[in-house]
């Protein structure tokens, strides 16, 4: 198995209301998360995010249609999780994007990956996550500014 890269992407799903759409990890059950992703060979952080949406939530969208923030996060790598990156790798560098999306749209996990989702409002959101930075992209989400949806 190669190795994973430590680069990564968080997208942010969100209704027009800001409701973010959150997920149940499979692997850890009670851990929500909104879509992340690990960059792969040859992949721009846009693909990347492409591509996690659709793998996690079966939804198929443009690229253009997701809002890159221009904004990074790097975190110590959990050490539960370090054993999928080469050896000596201890942080990884997270890309923000966002993706606004009607609150009906069809969502299906990949039963490997997640075993439940749900739309909660923006602070029931940014309580519910277990990552700080998934909780600070949260919180940010529809400020002024960057951060703004559109």
């Amino acid at each position: 198995m190669a190795h994973k890269l430590p680069r990564s992407v968080l997208v942010l799903i969100h209704s027009p209301a800001f409701e973010i759409l959150l997920l149940e990890r499979a692997s850890h059950p009670g851990y929500w998360q909104s879509v992340t992703g690990s960059q792969e060979t040859g992949e721009t952080l846009r693909q990347t995010a492409q591509r996690e949406v659709a793998e996690e939530t079966g939804l198929v969208v443009a690229a253009s249609a997701l809002r890159d923030w221009g904004l990074s996060n790097r975190y110590e790598i959990f050490p539960i999780w370090r054993h999928r990156y080469a050896p000596g790798v201890t942080h990884n560098t997270e890309h923000v994007f966002s993706l606004c999306v009607p609150r009906d749209s069809p969502i299906r996990l990949a039963p490997a990956e997640h075993l439940a989702w749900r739309w909660l409002d923006r602070d029931a959101a940014g309580q519910a996550v277990f990552s700080w930075s998934n909780r600070d992209a949260i919180l940010m989400l529809g400020c002024r500014g960057p951060y703004a949806a559109g």
